[in-house]
């Protein structure tokens, strides 16, 4: 039953961790540029989210909509006011802006929002599933559906519909896919505009589970989704997803070990270095 209950927490955790991740590879896919912004999206979805429960409505579901939209919204802003003008320079160049923009974002949220920690008002409406193996919360069991359902509707976006093909295309080479007709700007904002907003999703979803939402939120998270997408092969959607759920299965299981003494959020580290050493091209390549 412990092992089992222990499974359900790591498929919680690296569920969020392939929905964050998902969005900065899908960037990576297309620009081949570290979106470390993306951290800051996922805090500002947090904090919108939780604006609209203490001042518009306590439906979490309508706080969840529009905290992706804006989310989605800032990401296309960021695209087109920033990485735009930078992409023909040095990849080093946009790198460098991106956390520019992460630590300006969350020195915004310290202004804006105050330093402390806000308590995430907010109840998601489903059961507790109870059985005699384990038990999923209501927060968990919605972290799981809503995780589930916003991958399968990446994986028709990517596999079934024009736009996706033109995100295949362009992952492949700009400069050929507008020449072939691709709308490349265009392709690349509704990048941005679906990756930032999952990446808005799982902030909130996360503020739930851990009932806080505060400025540097988005700091440990920066650098455990880069761990997850080297694991996951650069620019692979599908390996991403696997290894966000690897990794929250390390973390839970190692974490739990009473001999092992190493902090929980260093794991990943540990991981990224044994991956670097041995296979620098992900475990799971680009699929």
């Amino acid at each position: 039953m412990a092992v089992l209950q222990q499974l359900i927490f790591a498929l919680v955790l690296g569920a969020t961790y392939g929905l964050i991740a998902v969005g900065l590879t899908m960037v990576y896919g297309i620009l081949k540029i570290l979106h470390v912004a993306h951290a800051g999206i996922y805090a500002l979805g947090a904090y919108i989210a939780l604006s609209v429960l203490q001042h518009l409505t306590p439906n979490f579901w309508g706080a969840l909509a529009i905290a992706m939209l804006t989310t989605g919204l800032a990401g296309v802003l960021i695209y087109r006011g920033v990485y735009y003008y930078t992409l023909r320079r040095s990849r080093i160049v946009p790198l460098i802006v991106s956390i520019g923009i992460f630590t300006a974002m969350n020195e915004l949220f310290r202004l804006v929002a105050g330093p402390y920690q806000h308590s995430f008002p907010a109840k998601p409406g489903l059961p507790t599933l109870i059985t005699p193996y384990f038990v999923i919360t209501s927060k968990q069991l919605l972290i799981l559906i809503l995780t589930a359902a916003f991958l399968i509707a990446l994986y028709l976006i990517l596999n079934r519909t024009k736009v996706g093909l033109a995100w295949q295309a362009c992952s492949q080479d700009l400069e050929m896919a507008g020449a072939m007709g691709v709308n490349v700007d265009w392709a690349v904002a509704l990048n941005f505009f679906l990756g930032s907003a999952l990446a808005g999703a799982a902030g909130v979803l996360m503020a739930l589970y851990r009932n806080m939402v505060y400025p540097t939120m988005g700091h440990v998270v920066a650098y455990k989704a880069f761990v997850v997408v080297v694991l996951g092969g650069f620019g692979s959607v599908r390996g991403c997803i696997l290894a966000g759920l690897l990794l929250g299965v390390v973390e839970t299981f190692l974490g739990s070990l009473e001999w092992f003494e190493f902090p929980r959020d260093a794991i990943a580290f540990l991981v990224l270095i044994l991956v670097l050493m041995f296979r620098p091209k992900g475990l799971f390549g680009r699929l």
